[in-house]
């Protein structure tokens, strides 16, 4: 077997291996989030950012949910790694953003972040934060999920397939998921453009 078709059988276990009713949970919570007027804000690091920005994209246009993500603002974002360090980035953005009860952290992050291993501080102290003002928190994360699993209301751990192919899988089935996640029938307001082109 060559690599491409490894890599796609990979895939299709991960996403046979995916907790359904944690995805129900998932968008059953994104619902009453709308319904109540409360704000998302999707936080990742590396392409686990670009998935949130692609996200932040598709539930305001789709889902007509008000979404924000922090990386989408590069000059903010460097001013704070300069002034204040790495750790302190999301924490102190949704503070100036005013993070309330009303409102969810959606992480996705391979690997959920981890103060004893020094993975994504930054993904911790907005995590904390969020417990601290009563937001709601859901996640897509790899291998054990890290904080992010620990402390969610529900979060969707990707199923470590290949321990080499860990960071690909888990970044893919963010998008895969998202994308169930806005094309979901309780959440979906909007038709998208290709759908619509008869």
């Amino acid at each position: 077997m060559n690599y491409s078709q490894l890599h796609i059988n990979e895939s299709i276990e991960v996403l046979k291996k995916i907790d359904i009713n944690k995805l129900e949970a998932i968008a059953n919570l994104l619902a009453k989030i709308k319904d109540d007027g409360g704000r998302v804000f999707f936080i990742g690091v590396g392409g686990s950012a670009a998935n949130c920005s692609h996200a932040v994209n598709d539930f305001r246009k789709i889902a007509g949910i008000e979404c924000y993500t922090p990386t989408d603002n590069v000059s903010e974002l460097t001013a704070r790694v300069n002034d204040e360090g790495w750790a302190s980035i999301f924490v102190e953005w949704l503070k100036i953003s005013k993070l309330s009860s009303k409102d969810l952290l959606f992480i996705m992050s391979v690997g959920g972040g981890s103060l004893d291993n020094n993975i994504s501080p930054n993904l911790v102290k907005a995590l904390d934060h969020g417990k601290f003002v009563g937001s709601k928190i859901t996640g897509i994360v790899g291998r054990d999920g890290g904080y992010t699993a620990q402390v969610a209301d529900v979060c969707i751990i990707v199923p470590t397939i290949n321990i080499d192919t860990v960071t690909p899988h888990a970044e893919a089935s963010q998008a895969v998921l998202w994308h169930l996640l806005v094309s979901h029938p309780r959440l979906k307001e909007n038709e998208t453009k290709w759908e619509s082109v008869k």
